[in-house]
C-alpha cells in the first residue's frame, strides 16, 4: 500500500517522478506529493489523484535533479493535503515518504510534544521524521545515523526515503516489511515501490532487503545494515517490457489483464508442460520433492484472491494426493497459536509477494521448522526470498487492483503442483496423469473461446447492473469460484455480493431470495451437476433471477435460467480457470455500466503491505 518513488542523478527530476507515482497509482489514490531540491526543499502535495500534481508550475520543476514523491493509501488520518506525504521536520530539514504503519507513533508523538515539537498532520509518518531530526539533533550525529537509532526504535512497517537540505545530492533510504527496488542507472538512480516506475529507464535493479540501509548518490550507492556493516549490493536483470504495464489500446487495464490470460497461462506453463514427451518440471518442487511426498498435511495460507486459489488448491491436492489440506486466512493464521512443526508444509500465495499478513505467517511457520513454498508472481519479493523453495507464476505486471490474470496463473502452478506430487506419490495413474497435462494444456485456446463471449456477457450485466445484492452459488471445485466471483463483483461495482456452497443456501441464504434478487451459478457440468440442478429449480420456485455459468451443450439449465454465460467443457479438477473468466468479464462491465473507476476501487489498494 502506497507508492513511492524517488530519483536522483542528471535529468529533471518532477516528471520521471510523477510518471512513476502514476504508475504506481494502483497502490493508493487518496492523495499524493512531491518534493524536489533546488536551493533547498520544496515540496507540493494534494488530495486527490497524482493529475493533481501537474498544477504544479514553479521553476524547479523543470531544474531540480534530486526528489522524492508518494501517492497515498490512508492509514493515520483521512485524505487531506495535510496529510499527504512527503512530510517535512520541524525545522524544514529533513523531508521524507514513508509506505507503512509506525505502530508505536503514539507514544512516540507523546515524547516529540513534550519536547515542543508541533505537527500539522495526524499521520504517523510527521512524527517519524520528527523523531528522526530530534535524534540527530541530541546526538550530534549525522542523518544516517540518527536513521540507525530511530528504526532500532520503531515498531511497524517501513519504506521510508529522507531527503536533508544541505545535502542536495544525496537520499538515505531504508526499509522492513515494505518493498523497495533501485534502478541502476549511469549518473543516475532511480527508486520506488516495485519495478514498474524503473524499467523505462533501466532493467538493472537491487531489491534491498529489510533492516537495510541505502545511500545514494547519482554515482553511488552503498547499503548498510543497521549495525553500520557493509552490505554488497546483488544487482538483478528485470524480466519485464514497458508495453506489459500499458493499456494497450483497452478501456482499461483490468480488461487488458482479463484478455492477458490465454498469454498468461501460456507463459505460466512455458518451459514446464511438455506434450510432446508428456512430462512437467516444476523446479521447485522436483528439488525437494521428497518433503511433499512425507508432508504430514499442507497448510495454504494467502489473502483476498489468492485466498480463494487456496481453497481451489485444497480440492486439488487432497484428490490427487491424498495430502491434508488446510487453508488459513494470513491474517487470522498469524495471530493464532497453530500448530505447526516440522512435516508441515507451508504454501504461501501472494500476487505481490509482499502482503504483510502472509509474510508474517510465513516467518511464524518457518520459526517452528515448517517448510515454506511461495508462489507469487513478482520476481524478487519479498515472499520469494524468505521461502526455502518456490514456483512463478509468471502472469507479468498486474496493475488493475481487482486481481484477474494473477488468479488463473496461481490455479495453474498449483495444479501443476498437484499434479506432480500425486504422479510421484503413485496416488494418481500414469493414465491420469497423462490426462490431466493433456487438459492442462487446453486451457489457454478454451479461455480465449469465452473471451470471444465478451459481448454477450455485456448484454447480461445490462440487466443486473443496478442490482444492491448479488449471491454466488458453487459446489467442489467452482465453490470457490463462487466466492472469487462475489469478491469481484463487490471490488469493482460496491454491489453487496456473497458467496456461498450452493448445498449451504437452504441453511439461511435462501431468506434472501426474491424477484429482486440475482443469484449467479456455477454451473458447469461435473460431479455436483444434478445437485446444482436441484438448487437452481428451488430458487426458480421463489420467482428469484438466476444467472448460470453453464458448460457447452447444457440445455438443460439453459431452459430453466434468466441468463446464461457458457464456457467450454473442462475437466472438473480444472473447470475453475475456465468458470472464473464470465464472473470477471460481468464484474468489469456491471462496474463500467455503473460510471466506476474499476482500475481503482475506492478504499482499495494492490498490494496489502500493512496491516
Amino acid at each position: 500500500m502506497c507508492g513511492i518513488v524517488a530519483y536522483i542523478g542528471k535529468q529533471p527530476a518532477f516528471p520521471v517522478i510523477l510518471k512513476g507515482l502514476k504508475r504506481l497509482e494502483y497502490r493508493g489514490y487518496d492523495s499524493s506529493g512531491i518534493a524536489l531540491f533546488g536551493d533547498m526543499v520544496n515540496t507540493f502535495k494534494k488530495k486527490g489523484r497524482v493529475a493533481e500534481l501537474e498544477a504544479w508550475d514553479e521553476e524547479i520543476i523543470s531544474e531540480a535533479t534530486v526528489g522524492i514523491g508518494h501517492t497515498r493509501w490512508a492509514t493515520h488520518g483521512e485524505p487531506s493535503d495535510a496529510n499527504a506525504h512527503p512530510h517535512s521536520s520541524n525545522s524544514g530539514r529533513l523531508t521524507l515518504v514513508h509506505n507503512g504503519i509506525i505502530e508505536n507513533y503514539a507514544s512516540l508523538k507523546q515524547e516529540l510534544v513534550q519536547k515542543g515539537y508541533t505537527f500539522k498532520s495526524k499521520t504517523d509518518t510527521e512524527v517519524l521524521v520528527n523523531f528522526i531530526e530530534d535524534i540527530q539533533i541530541n546526538n550530534n550525529s549525522t542523518l544516517e545515523e540518527a536513521m540507525r537509532i530511530a528504526l532500532k526504535r520503531v515498531v511497524g512497517a517501513y519504506v521510508i526515503i529522507v531527503m536533508e537540505e544541505g545535502f542536495p545530492n544525496r537520499l538515505i533510504a531504508a526499509r522492513k516489511g515494505s518493498p523497495l527496488v533501485i534502478g541502476v542507472g549511469e549518473g543516475e538512480h532511480f527508486l520506488a515501490s516495485d519495478a514498474s516506475p524503473i524499467i523505462e529507464y533501466t532493467k538493472k535493479v537491487i531489491y534491498v532487503n529489510d533492516y537495510e540501509l541505502a545511500i545514494i548518490t547519482p554515482d553511488e550507492i552503498i547499503l548498510k545494515n543497521l549495525g553500520n556493516e557493509t552490505i554488497t549490493p546483488y544487482i538483478q536483470q528485470l524480466d519485464m517490457e514497458l508495453a506489459q504495464i500499458e493499456k494497450g489500446g483497452f478501456d482499461h487495464f483490468m480488461l487488458k489483464e482479463i484478455f492477458d490470460q490465454p498469454g498468461s497461462l501460456t507463459d505460466c506453463l512455458r518451459g514446464r508442460l511438455d506434450m510432446e514427451n508428456l512430462t512437467l518440471t516444476l523446479a521447485g518442487v522436483e528439488e525437494h520433492m521428497s518433503v511433499f511426498s512425507q508432508a504430514k498435511r499442507i497448510i495454504i495460507v494467502a489473502c483476498g484472491t489468492s485466498w480463494h486459489a487456496g481453497l481451489v488448491a485444497e480440492y486439488m491436492i487432497e484428490t490427487l494426493c491424498r495430502i491434508p489440506v488446510e487453508v488459513e486466512y494470513a491474517s487470522e493464521f498469524r495471530y493464532r497459536n497453530p500448530v505447526v512443526g516440522e512435516g508441515d508444509v507451508l504454501i504461501a500465495i501472494s500476487q505481490s509477494g509482499e502482503t504483510a499478513d502472509t509474510l508474517v505467517a510465513i516467518e511464524k511457520a518457518k520459526e517452528a521448522g515448517a517448510f515454506i513454498f511461495g508462489v507469487v508472481n513478482a520476481v524478487g519479493s519479498s515472499i520469494a526470498r524468505l521461502s526455502h523453495s518456490g514456483a512463478y507464476t509468471h502472469a507479468g505486471p498486474e496493475i488493475g487492483v481487482a486481481s484477474t490474470k494473477a488468479f488463473t496463473a496461481q490455479l495453474t502452478v498449483l495444479a501443476m503442483m498437484a499434479i506432480k506430487i500425486g504422479r510421484e506419490k503413485k496416488t494418481i495413474t500414469e493414465a491420469e496423469y497423462n490426462r490431466y497435462l493433456a487438459e492442462l494444456a487446453l486451457i489457454p485456446e478454451k479461455v480465449k473461446a469465452v473471451l470471444e463471449t465478451h459481448e454477450s456477457i455485456k448484454e447480461v450485466a445490462k440487466h443486473y447492473a443496478d442490482a444492491r445484492d448479488f449471491l454466488f452459488l458453487g459446489r467442489g471445485y467452482n465453490f470457490p469460484v463462487a466466492l472469487e466471483g462475489a469478491l469481484k463483483l463487490k471490488e469493482i461495482s460496491y454491489i453487496h455480493a456473497e458467496g456461498y456452497p450452493a448445498a449451504e443456501m437452504k441453511h439461511g441464504p435462501i431468506a434472501l431470495v426474491d424477484e429482486n434478487l440475482p443469484v449467479l451459478f456455477i454451473a458447469t457440468k461435473d460431479a455436483y451437476y444434478e445437485k446444482i440442478v436441484s438448487n437452481i429449480q428451488e430458487i426458480k420456485a421463489r420467482k428469484g433471477m438466476v444467472i448460470a455459468v453453464i458448460s457447452e451443450g447444457d440445455t438443460l439449465i439453459r431452459g430453466m435460467a434468466d441468463h446464461v454465460m457458457v464456457v467450454p467443457e473442462v475437466d472438473e479438477l480444472l473447470a475453475p480457470l475456465v468458470s472464473v473468466i464470465p464472473t470477471q468479464i460481468l464484474s468489469y462491465y456491471i462496474g463500467v455500466l455503473r460510471g466506476l473507476d474499476v482500475d481503482k476501487p475506492r478504499n482499495l489498494a494492490k498490494s496489502v503491505t500493512v496491516e
